[in-house]
């Protein structure tokens, strides 16, 4: 299976407290924090729910 980098470029100030709840599953905390994991649907999914936030790279 694929993996994927993702890291928070942005601040969860102002989001909906589901996207901070989202970006706190990926395991991100601050900006410029990365994390790697399987490209599989859920983390797609969660990805996709934060794509203003985050920055996804395939590894």
């Amino acid at each position: 299976m694929a993996k994927i980098k993702v890291t928070l470029t942005k601040s969860t100030i102002g989001s909906k407290k589901d996207q901070i709840a989202t970006v706190a599953a990926l395991g991100l905390k601050k900006i410029r924090d990365e994390k790697i994991h399987e490209a599989t649907p859920q983390i797609k999914g969660m990805v996709a729910k934060v794509c203003h936030l985050v920055s996804v790279e395939e590894i």
